[in-house]
């Protein structure tokens, strides 16, 4: 699997005026590689992610899978989100199971590897409760299990542990992990937090105001030590780099 970004732009009209969100992006992802998108908010990342799962499309450049052009949403893209975006009145198998079933899948067979999922993200128990009576991170759980579901070749997250507790955030770190170790699924996670692009990634594309500012490599091994020197060091470089790009910006009166 390969996902290829090449020269793409996006701009909305706002009052009359011309917003460039996004400005010659370019990169790719390989197989089985997990790249973080670092950047403040507002900064592009979303829009991206969104034109990545077909939900928008660009103004110009190219974005590709395989050598074949995006054309719309895709089961080999699956999306997770910040918010869960559960149907509250399915049940949590049943949420999981309505991506391969609306895909022609037979009921039964798609409710029997929907639990495999709810098996793999530590849910088995809840699989007949509903989403209202699971905690914030089991409802992450069940959106990745929901995302992978439909088998998709590239994992989409968008700030999924944005709205969670610190210490669940920590947990779901360490779980994803796991499961990308298990299933060696491409995954292009976005974030607003270094401590967590440097904890997760093997490289991090560092973005502002709508450009790739830096592509970087982790040279970490896993599980990382996020009191380690060589940890901190990234994370310190990370930040020296982010705060180098709001001193340009201030110095060119941005």
């Amino acid at each position: 699997m390969s996902l290829v970004i090449k020269q793409v732009n996006k701009s909305y009209q706002s009052n009359e005026a011309t917003k460039h969100v996004l400005k010659n992006v370019s990169f790719s992802a390989g197989e089985n590689e997990f790249v973080c998108i670092l950047g403040h908010s507002g900064c592009g990342k979303s829009t991206l992610l969104n034109l990545i799962a077909g939900f928008s499309s660009q103004d110009e450049g190219i974005i590709e899978v395989n050598g074949k052009p995006i054309e719309g949403p895709s089961k080999e893209r699956g999306v997770v989100f910040q918010e869960h975006a559960l149907f509250p009145w399915y049940t949590v198998i049943e949420n999981i199971a309505l991506g391969p079933i609306l895909g022609g899948q037979p009921k039964a067979k798609a409710l029997e590897m929907a639990f495999e999922y709810l098996v793999l993200v530590g849910l088995a128990e809840c699989a007949d409760q509903y989403p209202s009576q699971l905690s914030g991170g089991m409802k992450q759980r069940v959106g990745i299990a929901r995302a992978l579901a439909n088998k998709p070749r590239i994992l989409l997250m968008d700030e999924p542990f944005g709205a969670l507790d610190i210490l669940t955030r920590e947990t779901m770190r360490k779980e994803l992990l796991s499961i990308w170790m298990q299933l060696q699924t491409t995954v292009l996670f976005v974030t607003h937090s270094i401590s967590e692009a440097v904890h997760l990634a093997d490289r991090i594309l560092v973005m502002k105001d709508g450009e790739i500012k830096a592509n970087i490599e982790v040279p970490l091994s896993r599980p990382r030590d996020e009191e380690s020197t060589t940890f901190l060091r990234m994370a310190k470089d990370m930040q020296a780099l982010l705060s180098a790009d709001n001193q340009k910006l201030k110095a060119l009166g941005g």
